[in-house]
């Protein structure tokens, strides 16, 4: 695959199985040429085969480089995001859940999970938007959703990107993200108030927003169930002192954009 194969794949996936809305948010968007996906996130639990660096693969084969590293201690999260030497291409956000800080139950749950994958399962790039490779019940579904929002949405979704972002910075009727946010509420969508409409500033030189998560049709093992699925975020970035726009990501703020995804 290139990497426009590979991102309109994921798009695809995205589009139909986790955030069918996205497709208006488009149609309010976009302008005289096509969005500019600013970066895409995807998420894993930090056990073989499937941990962060196992999801890094196809895009570093692509030419990406790991560019930066996040922790957020309260979710129990650590990430990295990847760059193209093309800045065109989308950057990439891939986090893990450090499953071995978490409660046995969890643990215990989580570890069946992945034991159900198999490494020859996660190689070439088609994984990536492979949708959920084992069997998951409803009941351990909420189990893991009351400890961990992030670890309840990947164990029912599985492999995807949680979400698409747009450039603000290329919009012309917009130059604002709270600008963007106001369009979006006034076309029935629900922005992530956590932690403030906007997180970040011009001082971290990264604003980011994001809708609320849509309520997608999920199979279980036992039943069908409505959950929250993916989510779209936009992104303004600043320039930094060299003049060049600052290509990286705000703990603080992706903290919260994480929150998306809530149920409550």
């Amino acid at each position: 695959m290139t990497p426009d194969t590979l991102f309109q794949s994921l798009w695809e996936d995205y589009i139909h199985r986790l955030c069918p809305s996205a497709a208006k948010v488009h149609q309010l968007l976009e302008e005289d040429e096509a969005l500019i996906n600013d970066h895409i996130a995807l998420r894993t639990f930090n056990l073989a085969p499937i941990g962060l660096d196992v999801l890094a693969i196809p895009f570093i084969n692509l030419g990406y480089k790991a560019c930066g590293d996040y922790v957020f201690e309260s979710k129990k999260l650590v990430a990295k995001h990847f760059e193209h030497p093309d800045p065109k291409q989308p950057k990439v956000f891939i986090s893990e859940l450090k499953v071995d800080e978490c409660s046995p139950e969890l643990q215990d749950i989580v570890g069946k999970l992945a034991a159900q994958v198999h490494a020859q399962q996660m190689t070439g790039d088609t994984f990536l938007f492979s949708g959920r490779q084992w069997e998951l019940s409803y009941q351990d579904y909420k189990t893991l959703a009351k400890e961990s929002e992030y670890a309840g949405w990947l164990a029912a979704h599985g492999f995807g990107a949680n979400h698409f972002t747009v450039s603000v910075n290329q919009l012309k009727a917009f130059d604002e993200v709270k600008a963007v946010n106001e369009h979006l509420r006034q076309n029935g969508f629900t922005i992530n108030e956590a932690g403030g409409e906007v997180k970040g500033s011009p001082d971290v030189l990264l604003e980011q927003s994001s809708t609320m998560a849509d309520k997608v049709s999920v199979d279980f093992s036992d039943t069908k169930a409505s959950i929250p699925g993916g989510f779209y975020e936009f992104a303004k970035r600043y320039p930094q002192s060299n003049g060049e726009l600052y290509p990286g990501f705000v703990a603080a703020s992706a903290d919260k954009i994480f929150e998306s995804t809530d149920s409550k």
